[in-house]
């Protein structure tokens, strides 16, 4: 059996960005309804885009709830914890947890994304597209439903990281690398770009403003 098969690098990432969408759902003081619906939407978004474009049926967390019940779970947790222990793990008012958590979503979800696409036949760009889109949504949507500006629209290092990782494992792959070592250093290279915009600051330039 394929060892990418055997670990649950899908369900993993959905927890890690519903940990982030549970934390949005604290910075913006919602109630339990909030968390668990931000959380899940944050989760699941990502890989439902993916499986609709791929034209997977059902998609993969309608035929399987178990992702579904680990957000809402990650989202109740997060509720109870309470403000003061939140904004303390959080690290303060900048909220480096939710950059952190997202940034480790965002390299589950590049190689887990990829992997289905690959998994499904595309052509190798079109996985590498898929990955990415799988890697980003569930932070679009999160961001836009607590009415913050996305990531993905801000001058930050974001999809760019999501798109080496997913670049990296289709790249060892066709040259017949095994597939969990190519998953893996594709994970490690999305982190690690995405690590070092949060730590240095790095963006990409920006298009003059016009108004």
């Amino acid at each position: 059996m394929n060892l990418l098969h055997t670990i649950p690098f899908e369900t993993i990432g959905v927890a890690v960005f519903a940990l982030s969408g549970a934390l949005m759902a604290a910075r913006k003081g919602m109630d339990p309804f909030g968390f668990a619906l931000l959380a899940t939407l944050t989760g699941v978004g990502g890989g439902t885009v993916r499986d609709l474009l791929i034209g997977i049926r059902p998609v993969f967390w309608v035929g399987d709830p178990v992702d579904v019940l680990v957000c809402l779970i990650v989202a109740e947790l997060v509720f109870i914890l309470g403000p003061k222990r939140v904004t303390w793990i959080e690290g303060g008012r900048q909220g480096r947890l939710l950059l952190w958590a997202d940034a480790l979503g965002l390299a589950l979800f590049a190689v887990s994304g990829t992997a289905k696409a690959l998994g499904a036949g595309v052509p190798a760009l079109s996985a590498v597209a898929l990955g990415t889109v799988t890697a980003t949504f569930g932070g679009i949507i999160r961001d836009i439903f607590a009415g913050t500006t996305p990531l993905v629209l801000r001058k930050e290092i974001y999809v760019t990281a999501a798109a080496l990782g997913a670049a990296v494992m289709v790249a060892l792959q066709a040259l017949s690398l095994d597939p969990f070592l190519s998953a893996a250093l594709g994970f490690v290279a999305a982190f690690t770009l995405r690590a070092l915009a949060l730590l240095h600051g790095w963006s990409l330039p920006a298009f003059p403003a016009r108004d």
